[in-house]
């Protein structure tokens, strides 16, 4: 499980945004959100750098 600070996701909209970065990475991707810390916890084989990678793509550097 990897776990990302990312404080530019602000709403719902921005978090499903970040979710479907992460699910074009790998299908199977499992994320659990806390909008209040604004961090996100993800299940997948992906590796950290590729998801930081697709994160910031998106426009949702982590810290």
């Amino acid at each position: 499980m990897q776990e990302f600070e990312i404080q530019s996701m602000t709403c719902g909209g921005c978090a499903s945004r970040v979710a479907r970065a992460v699910k074009n990475l790998d299908t199977q991707a499992k994320l659990e959100f806390d909008m209040p810390t604004r961090t996100v916890r993800i299940e997948t084989t992906e590796d950290r750098e590729a998801v930081v990678a697709a994160l910031a793509e998106a426009g949702y550097p982590p810290k």
